[in-house]
């Protein structure tokens, strides 16, 4: 069930950044930063960087970037130590 979500969380948050994307280049309504980031730290943040490099949006946009880099960095740490409680 935790892959399920996992993958779910993941691949809305890319659809949402490419969403961003095409919304910001026909000049619409854009997705808030908010909500974004919201997603990453909901665990989406793995497919958000891919979404981020493969469409290259929002790789200068500050404070968004380092808010997303610091959220992937702490997904990252937490996965680490559920890996070694499990594997200790």
């Amino acid at each position: 069930m935790a892959a399920g979500y996992w993958v779910a969380v993941n691949l809305t948050g890319f659809a949402l950044f490419g969403w961003d994307k095409s919304c910001a280049l026909r000049g619409r309504r854009r997705v808030p930063e908010r909500r974004l980031l919201m997603l990453a730290a909901l665990g989406g943040a793995p497919a958000m960087l891919l979404g981020r490099s493969i469409s290259r949006h929002k790789t200068q946009k500050q404070p968004f970037r380092s808010y997303l880099n610091m959220i992937m960095c702490a997904q990252t740490l937490v996965a680490i130590a559920v890996l070694v409680m499990l594997a200790g």
